[in-house]
């Protein structure tokens, strides 16, 4: 049996179309300025995201309903990789972090008043979002049992109380779904329900941005405090107590769009280390000759190649209905230890110019590393491929004695 791993047609020239428009638009702008906050924030947002919808590539995940191309996970690797070539690349074409993962969530699974009032204008790029459920310890954070944030009825709704923290993109966003437990105690695995709180409810309050090691996603990585934050029945996503069941909508496909996104910068620094060692010449030849460099250039390529693979693996599961978990945490791992390694020794292989500000291989450098803590870090997600493997030996072995 033959397996045809090309993309469609369309989506091949999406790809490619998605290429050409991160290149001559959106790298320049990266380029002159940086970071978001010197790039006019908000500003740059929408002037890019403006461009990406003359460009025909805006926001090619969320269904054509809501004007995008409906593009299931396979087909969103390569156009996701393409953007990923620069950090400005998402933010254009409205598929960064987390409104992207919050777009196909909504679709999923929000009520049709629901998705009119957040997932059209989210849709759009008329606003932002994002996703509530980390908490300082002993809270929800790689555990998401321990969750802490509590929301009680009350008449008309519900009363959220609680204090959350590492919410990317919290400051500016128009609406946040939030994370609270509804029945049981920390630890259980399930009593935990999402609501939808606008910006303006006066219960909700974004205490400070956390300085990290990123800067590439707008509104930062805050701290969110929820005191006596009422919300009314219509806030509630999904059903009272599956909060924790409906996040999987989210949680698997989340993690393999930034899996695609970081991929392309990783192929963007190798394609700088490779430039500068076809150019540069020293002891005699050039860099690219010397084993060293080769052997380096080599493990890179094959970083990305297996990357992409185990990326493409985990989204034919997702688009079969599967749950994707086991294929999902694998390819999490790896790729976000594979990006982490290209784009380190692209920086190795570039010197003392790579460590300059002359390249953007140290600021990529910094994007990528929490990238192996955020979504699971890899330890984690190992520990949890592991207890999978040894579950299963055990059930095999039970049913066939």
């Amino acid at each position: 049996m033959s397996i045809d791993l090309a993309p469609e047609p369309e989506t091949a020239e999406l790809a490619l179309r998605t290429a050409a428009f991160v290149r001559e638009v959106v790298v320049p702008e990266e380029e002159r300025y940086g970071g978001v906050a010197a790039a006019g924030g908000d500003a740059l947002r929408q002037r890019l995201q403006a461009a990406a919808k003359d460009a025909g590539v805006f926001a090619p995940h969320v269904s054509r309903e809501y004007g995008g191309r409906g593009l299931d996970m396979r087909s969103r690797a390569s156009v996701f990789e393409e953007a990923g070539w620069s950090l400005f690349g998402p933010l254009a074409l409205n598929i960064a972090a987390p409104d992207e993962g919050n777009m196909h969530m909504l679709e999923a699974i929000a009520a049709e008043a629901q998705k009119e009032r957040y997932l059209r204008p989210l849709a759009t790029g008329a606003v932002r979002s994002c996703f509530a459920m980390t908490e300082p310890a002993p809270g929800a954070g790689s555990d998401p049992s321990a969750l802490i944030t509590r929301a009680e009825k009350v008449p008309g709704g519900w009363r959220i109380d609680g204090r959350k923290w590492f919410i990317t993109g919290a400051d500016g966003a128009a609406y946040t779904i939030c994370m609270a437990r509804t029945s049981g105690r920390p630890g259980d695995r399930g009593g935990a329900s999402m609501f939808f709180v606008d910006a303006d409810n006066a219960g909700m309050k974004v205490v400070r941005h956390i300085e990290t090691l990123d800067e590439s996603l707008y509104g930062g990585h805050c701290e969110v405090l929820f005191d006596n934050c009422v919300v009314p029945d219509e806030a509630v996503l999904g059903e009272i107590d599956e909060g924790f069941r409906h996040a999987q909508v989210r949680l698997g496909p989340a993690r393999m769009t930034h899996c695609m996104r970081w991929l392309g910068i990783a192929r963007r620094s190798q394609h700088i280390a490779v430039g500068r060692a076809a150019d540069r010449r020293l002891f005699g030849s050039r860099l690219g000759d010397l084993g060293m460099v080769q052997g380096m250039i080599a493990d890179s390529e094959i970083d990305i190649a297996a990357a992409r693979g185990l990326i493409t693996q985990a989204c034919w599961e997702l688009d079969q209905g599967r749950s994707g978990a086991q294929s999902t945490a694998i390819a999490k791992a790896f790729t976000a230890e594979a990006v982490w390694r290209v784009v380190d020794r692209s920086l190795q292989i570039c010197g003392s110019l790579g460590v300059s500000g002359d390249l953007l291989l140290g600021r990529f450098l910094r994007e990528v590393r929490p990238f192996r803590v955020y979504d699971g870090p890899t330890e984690t997600h190992r520990w949890a491929i592991a207890r999978r493997v040894v579950s299963r030996h055990v059930r095999s072995t039970e049913e066939s004695a």
